[in-house]
């Protein structure tokens, strides 16, 4: 009994979130008109899991039979997907009202996706990270069609669905080819044994069906094709939590299995991850160019930048694994901050989310357009905001790495995407439109989203202090 306290104690993050979401489900099952405590319960119950997460940083090792991994890494990202999941759940509440689909049920499908998330950052073995992925992803697809009266928004869930299911497929198939070349499927031991392994082409299939299913998770091309259309038809925070948290948690687990030394010297896994890296940043900013809704062009923007990060992925390098997680705490303050803009100025049935809505809100609503202004900057990669050391982090990793190609693709296709991000900020305080912004901003929101723009600024100004906590962590 004293070893399984030791060990439930070692995973105090997901167990914690893990009890915040059957506590929600208790609650949604006994009271009626249960959503404000739903509510209160999934803001201070995660604001208690992130000071454990935070907590747990310092510790080291594995439990569970080598299944689990604690502390370190795994408490990181545990932090980054409850500050995502608090951010949202904040963010949500206005929104759905707004939108007349204020259920409970939202906030306990968030938390536990909070939970998958954080099985996949944890994972010592390939199984945890299937079953992280697995629940994590199923909770999505709801989300996705959480406002189940809109055509749009059931038409997102079933595209997500069918696209999830099909390259889940693709994930469960690699990782029973790799148990079959590797007779286990430890992640450590398959990476120790790479040498050994690498001569199986057993092992190769299984390892690019594995890559496959990760990127469709993170929206590399030519797995993006799902991503426009479910972020445009998905509830606006829920669209915001999947290009962030989902998004990170993908990440993670392909940093857990790709991102080694051992690796370093296979050339077809980097080749191929510095191939999907360019065309998701050729792709995803020229298709964002001619995009007039801007849910559409941060859906793009987000296969761009999932570009971005597979370049410090094809790296295979130490500063590319920090470059990566560096750019992920950036890129979940500048993404939720600019969705939560869009779901505190959008009104009922789709509206004002065009580019051409937004024209005139610098005199309208002054304070959003600044905020939006700061997002929209820092995710161009303009300095001092935190998107610049993002992309300057993974693209020194690849030129140490000889990819200088991949970083030269990177730089024209950021100056590209310069025009799309401005182009919104240009409308804001460049032009005139009679549409008026009636709808009163709640100071939760307000509050959220100032938090937001304050980090992107924080860290943009003083990098060191994230970059710092993450070198700790290797």
């Amino acid at each position: 009994m004293d070893f399984l306290g030791s060990e439930l104690l070692a995973i105090a993050p997901v167990l914690s979130v893990t009890i915040l979401s059957l506590l929600v489900l208790v609650v949604e099952s006994l009271v009626t008109d249960s959503e404000k405590i739903s509510y209160w319960v999934s803001v201070f119950g995660l604001l208690i899991c992130g000071a454990i997460s935070i907590s747990t940083l310092d510790l080291t090792g594995n439990v569970f039979n080598h299944m689990v991994n604690v502390g370190g890494y795994g408490s990181l990202f545990a932090t980054l997907f409850t500050t995502a999941a608090l951010l949202t759940v904040v963010l949500s509440r206005d929104y759905l009202r707004k939108e007349h689909v204020s259920f409970g049920e939202f906030y306990l499908l968030i938390l536990f996706s909070t939970v998958g998330m954080m099985l996949m950052a944890a994972a010592a073995d390939l199984i945890i990270i299937f079953l992280g992925l697995e629940l994590m992803s199923i909770c999505l697809y709801v989300l996705a069609g959480f406002m189940r009266k809109r055509s749009i928004s059931n038409e997102a869930a079933l595209k997500y669905f069918l696209l999830g299911a099909f390259a889940t497929g693709f994930l469960l198939f690699g990782i029973a080819l790799l148990y079959g070349a590797a007779g286990t499927t430890n992640i450590s031991y398959i990476v120790e044994n790479y040498g050994k392994l690498a001569a199986s082409p057993l092992f190769w299939v299984g390892l690019g069906l594995l890559m496959v299913g990760f990127a469709f998770k993170v929206g590399g091309v030519p797995f993006h094709m799902w991503i426009p259309d479910v972020y445009q038809g998905s509830p606006t925070t829920v669209s915001g939590f999947m290009a962030t948290g989902a998004k990170a948690a993908a990440f993670s687990a392909f940093i857990l299995v790709f991102a080694h030394q051992e690796f370093e010297s296979g050339e077809k896994v980097h080749t191929a991850l510095a191939f999907i890296a360019a065309a998701s940043m050729i792709v995803g900013n020229i298709v964002a160019i001619s995009q007039s809704n801007v849910k559409r062009m941060l859906a793009y923007s987000s296969i761009a930048h999932a570009g971005y990060m597979l370049a410090g992925l094809a790296a295979g390098n130490q500063l590319g694994r920090t470059g990566i997680l560096f750019y992920l705490v950036t890129y979940t303050f500048m993404n939720i901050g600019a969705f939560g803009v869009l779901s505190v100025l959008e009104r009922e049935e789709e509206k004002n989310l065009t580019f051409d809505d937004y024209a005139g809100l610098g005199t309208k609503r002054p304070f959003l357009a600044a905020l939006m202004s700061i997002f929209m900057l820092s995710l161009a990669g303009i300095p001092p905001f935190a998107g610049f050391f993002g992309k300057y982090y993974v693209f020194v990793a690849a030129i140490n790495a000889h990819l200088t190609w991949l970083v030269i693709v990177g730089v024209l296709t950021s100056v590209i995407s310069v025009y799309y991000y401005l182009r919104l900020v240009m409308m804001m305080y460049f032009q005139e439109s009679e549409l008026q912004f009636t709808q009163p901003s709640s100071v939760s929101s307000l509050a959220v989203l100032t938090i937001a723009a304050l980090a992107v600024v924080e860290i943009g100004v003083f990098p060191s202090s994230i970059l710092s906590l993450i070198n700790n962590l290797y």
